[in-house]
């Protein structure tokens, strides 16, 4: 197979894994990187780098030139300030960009890597599915809602114009390539004892690898037009951090902070980081969202895209072992 792909965002945390995961296959990878960028997580793969802005709809039309699909993973996942023009510009604005780009290149497929977030939250009992409406809306996070509003476009496009596309919504992503870091920060944290105690909320949780691996599929398998939630494991932040803290072999956060104590230092954080510009610690929104339980079920992926649920420990295991190699974090075991 030398059908080529552009990957957006391709040597970010999940690009370089789907770009892995695409090679495996035997396609042919383009990856649309950020101007003036190194794409390191790239260098050792067979991979045809292009810089461009995906703001810029010449710049991604130019990299989706000759490209058979489209997987677009570039976003912006920052969460302070709560809300930013950019926020808008790359998440919303870029996919707009992408969308074109399809349009204009005639792709095959166009799968768009949105968030569960976009969809409701519930339970471990009831956890939410893709049926379930955006209720994150209360946060006033910018990141959110622009991942929505992206999430509304693509849909759109669909059903306005038949763009062939699909949408993927991974959980919380854990596993090797994150030099940011992002999600591993909370590795990190847990491994140098930085993590104060534990809220009573959690997430749903997900290796990085068995997203890639069903966002290739999703150039083939699913319905255009669909939206599929990529999850795995609900866990409350204390299974999670007890997970980690067996795999590096250090001790686990112990002692359980009240909803309250955890909102007012988020607030305390949020006031600080107005008056003095620069990112607190905690956010008031975080630790809203760390005193509630955000599960999710990935049952349609798994059915349709041949999801796979590979244990949570293991991706914790890569994440580690990728963080101790790449010189992130020191004395480990």
């Amino acid at each position: 197979m030398n059908d080529r792909v552009l990957v957006t965002g391709g040597d970010g945390f999940l690009g370089t894994n789907i770009a892995y995961e695409l090679i495996g296959r035997g396609y042919t990878v383009r990856a649309l990187t950020e101007p003036g960028r190194t794409p390191v997580t790239l260098a050792s793969l067979p991979v045809e780098t292009v810089s461009g802005d995906i703001r810029r709809e010449k710049d991604v039309a130019r990299a989706a030139e000759g490209c058979v699909y489209i997987i677009h993973t570039a976003a912006s996942t920052s969460i302070w300030p709560p809300r930013s023009e950019s926020l808008r510009e790359i998440n919303v604005e870029g996919t707009a960009s992408v969308v074109h780009a399809a349009r204009l290149n005639s792709v095959k497929r166009l799968v768009h890597v949105g968030s569960a977030n976009s969809f409701g939250f519930g339970t471990r009992e009831s956890p939410g599915d893709e049926s379930r409406p955006y209720s994150c809306a209360k946060y006033k996070l910018g990141y959110m809602d622009t991942k929505y509003e992206a999430h509304r476009l693509v849909l759109d496009a669909v059903e306005r114009d038949g763009l062939p596309a699909i949408i993927v919504a991974p959980t919380f992503m854990l596993g090797p390539y994150d030099t940011k870091p992002g999600s591993g920060r909370m590795i990190l944290a847990v491994v140098n004892g930085d993590v104060p105690g534990y809220t009573s909320g959690g997430r749903c949780y997900i290796y990085v690898k068995d997203v890639a691996n069903a966002a290739v599929n999703a150039l083939e398998r699913g319905e255009i037009g669909e939206s599929y939630i990529l999850g795995n494991e609900n866990l409350t932040y204390r299974e999670c951090f007890e997970l980690i803290a067996t795999v590096a072999g250090v001790k686990p956060p112990r002692v359980k902070i009240p909803a309250f104590l955890s909102r007012t230092v988020g607030l305390l954080g949020s006031l600080s980081g107005r008056v003095t510009k620069s990112e607190p610690k905690l956010t008031y929104p975080m630790a809203v969202i760390s005193t509630e339980c955000h599960f999710y079920s990935a049952a349609k992926a798994v059915r349709e895209l041949g999801l796979r649920q590979t244990p949570l420990e293991e991706a914790v295991r890569d994440a580690y072992d990728w963080f101790c190699e790449n010189g992130y974090l020191r004395n480990c075991k």
